[in-house]
């Protein structure tokens, strides 16, 4: 949980109070998350829609950034700066989107885990998840680190989102 929320928050400090929170909520409804039939996928759906109220809060208190205007300087490790990349890009989708592509593609759960976890329809999932890879498609050279994508999103050619589904 605490590797999904770091790259749905982009900060660690976050994602470790957005787990916490998580499951403190699920503590206090415990009866209702051990009746349901996925438990796990009860508290994932907690943990994001969590998120997603934080979100919510911080667009209107403050504007988060990973560069600090007076003196930006390029971080040096390679695996740090690719991973600063990818939260860079995860942080400019909507949440419903950033959850679908974190659920999908890094936590390499099926169409169908990813709906049940969002309570919502496998094609909701699809078209989440299609808009989101065009979005990143048009970011040079993210996609091609993320191992497990389709070829098209990883060289970032394929159709739009509306030419898809034709």
């Amino acid at each position: 949980m605490l590797r999904t929320a770091r790259l749905l928050t982009g900060n660690h400090h976050d994602a470790e109070d957005l787990v916490q929170s998580a499951l403190v909520k699920a503590y206090v409804k415990w009866e209702r998350v051990r009746r349901a039939d996925e438990p796990d996928a009860y508290v994932w759906r907690i943990m994001i829609n969590a998120n997603t109220d934080r979100v919510r809060l911080l667009r209107v208190r403050e504007w988060l950034t990973t560069r600090v205007p007076e003196c930006p300087v390029p971080d040096r490790a390679d695996d740090i700066a690719e991973r600063g990349a990818l939260t860079e890009a995860l942080s400019r989708l909507p949440a419903r989107q950033r959850a679908v592509i974190v659920l999908r593609y890094l936590e390499d759960r099926s169409e169908s885990e990813v709906a049940d976890i969002l309570g919502t329809h496998v094609g909701t999932v699809r078209s989440h998840a299609a808009r989101a890879l065009y979005r990143l498609r048009e970011q040079p050279g993210v996609l091609a680190e993320w191992a497990g994508l389709p070829d098209a999103a990883r060289t970032g050619v394929g159709p739009r989102p509306e030419e898809a589904r034709s």
